[in-house]
């Protein structure tokens, strides 16, 4: 039913040669699921711009603004954005510019024009209701760098991100690179291993380590991220990820290192992991990973992918005063406290960096003492260090808001995920609740620990419905720590979910109306306190 506005001077028997296409989709039957609307736009582009004197190649190059000039009229938008934008663009080249202006104006004068209304109409968009703040648009990998940044002004800790180019991952390096007036360093390390373990050493030393990879790279860290459980160091751990095991589908956007992140090491080794929805949420995403890994001195593991990493939305830019200052662990002045003594809040030893002589102590990967941190093979004391590090862990759910309904109600179907499904499922969601299903969403940050309140929440509902881009590991997670059974929604196909099939998965599993859900609900919540 889609609409698809195609360029017939495109379909040429030359090009369908080079598609390698046997025959014409326009003519095939193969689009006849869709509004097919044929303009010669290539022709028509030429026509426009033949006053300007330009070669073929440039005029040819017009014909985006013309397609551009007929969608802004289908959607009854103004041209006067995109013309100032031209203008400014091509302030040097004057022949180019006025081609360019008369093409969008073409491709509009054309909507006005031609009797295209039995396929193609306007569908005016009205002005989005905004607050009177100052935007901009921003991609993941720059809400990501801006929110590290801003961690470290909030916790008063030099940054120093240390990485190694990998797709999707490799942006992330490059916007951090450029904030070095913001107290950013960088340092692009010769493979994995080495910028972890560089990342390790500067928060070693008392700056905040940072390192970012995908899951082929995650993996050849996780021997150092064990290295920074065992010597109890903040780190910040970022994991942009992607398609398949190995090298996989690098450019493509998956949901693929879930398992990886919780469970992914060797021994009883836990951190926290956090996952963001959005290019706007990752600025908050980043600011809190810095604030668990610095009150609980854990490494910390932030979840993104490809998709979220190189999309882009508007973001109100946020008042930085508004955010809590980030407290950590470094001795005071005062401080008489030994390095191994711990904080009741999060279990945290302190973290004293090289050169302190009151403070004077060892870290490793060898198992310590849980008193003073020496070298111990003792069976007591390792039950003892292991059951710390899983407290410390649990102890970050301490300090976790209430995992909050994102719409919709208690009592029918949750439709609950994590991560880059976030638009999809909200827009269906909105759409089935609209047909009056009983449904809500649940869209969760924090995937170890899970919210407190998440079990008692989950079973208020009758049924839950985990939509994810993997084989079910959000699904797995959920069986594990709350015992409560899901229905899985899965595609691994590279590619976001269309919110069709997650509409259609609501459609079957949602009741048709709230009333009809809450007794099965109000049974399941007795049941839990039972």
């Amino acid at each position: 039913g889609a609409l698809i506005i195609v360029d017939d001077s495109a379909f040429s028997a030359q090009r369908l040669r080079r598609a390698e296409l046997t025959t014409n989709p326009l003519e095939d039957g193969s689009l006849n699921d869709f509004h097919v609307c044929r303009v010669d736009i290539s022709h028509l582009t030429l026509e426009a711009v033949k006053p300007f004197g330009l070669g073929a190649k440039d005029s040819a190059r017009c014909k985006n603004f013309w397609a551009l000039g007929l969608v802004l009229w289908m959607f009854d938008q103004p041209r006067d954005a995109t013309a100032r934008w031209i203008q400014a663009k091509f302030a040097n080249n004057e022949a180019v510019r006025n081609a360019n202006l008369a093409a969008l104006a073409a491709g509009h004068a054309y909507g006005e024009t031609a009797e295209l209304q039995h396929i193609l109409s306007q569908h005016p968009i009205p002005e989005a209701p905004l607050e009177s703040v100052a935007y901009r648009t921003i991609t993941g990998a720059e809400a990501l760098a801006l929110g590290l940044t801003a961690a470290g002004e909030l916790a008063d800790i030099e940054l120093l991100f240390c990485s190694y180019p990998i797709t999707p991952a490799s942006a992330l390096l490059h916007h951090l690179t450029g904030l070095g007036e913001a107290g950013v360093a960088t340092f692009q390390a010769e493979d994995e291993i080495a910028a972890i373990c560089a990342a390790i050493g500067a928060s070693y030393a008392g700056k905040l380590g940072v390192t970012s990879s995908s899951g082929p790279g995650i993996a050849l860290k996780t021997e150092a991220l064990g290295l920074a459980v065992a010597a109890e160091l903040p780190l910040v751990v970022v994991n942009s990820q992607r398609a398949g095991p190995s090298t996989g589908m690098p450019t493509k956007t998956e949901q693929s290192d879930l398992y990886q992140a919780v469970y992914g090491r060797n021994a009883d080794t836990p951190v926290p992991v956090l996952a963001t929805h959005s290019p706007a949420d990752c600025f908050a995403t980043a600011i809190e990973a810095v604030r668990i890994a610095l009150r609980h001195m854990t490494p910390v593991i932030l979840l993104t992918d490809g998709y979220i990493a190189n999309a882009s939305e508007l973001w109100p830019i946020p008042d930085i005063d508004a955010f809590q200052p980030i407290a950590n662990r470094k001795p005071t002045a005062a401080a008489a406290a030994g390095v191994w003594e711990r904080d009741a809040d999060g279990l945290a030893r302190l973290w004293a960096a090289p050169g302190d002589a009151r403070h004077i102590h060892r870290v490793g990967g060898i198992e310590k003492d849980i008193e003073t941190g020496h070298i111990s093979y003792d069976p007591a004391n390792h039950q003892a260090m292991t059951d710390l590090r899983a407290a410390k862990v649990a102890k970050v759910a301490d300090h976790l808001p209430e995992q909050a309904i994102e719409q919709g109600v208690p009592g029918g179907l949750a439709v609950v995920a994590w991560g880059s499904t976030f638009g999809a499922v909200y827009q269906a969601v909105k759409e089935a609740l609209s047909d009056g299903l009983a449904v809500a969403q649940i869209h969760l940050r924090h995937l170890n620990p899970l919210p407190p309140n998440l079990g008692e929440l989950l079973a208020g509902f009758e049924a839950v419905l985990v939509p994810e881009l993997n084989n079910g590991q959000l699904a797995t997670l959920l069986r594990d720590r709350l015992l409560v059974e899901v229905v899985q929604l899965n595609q691994v196909s590279g590619q976001p979910f269309p919110v069709a099939a997650v509409k259609a998965a609501i459609a079957e599993h949602a009741p048709a109306r709230l009333a009809e859900a809450r007794p099965k609900a109000a049974a399941n919540q007795e049941g839990r306190r039972g």
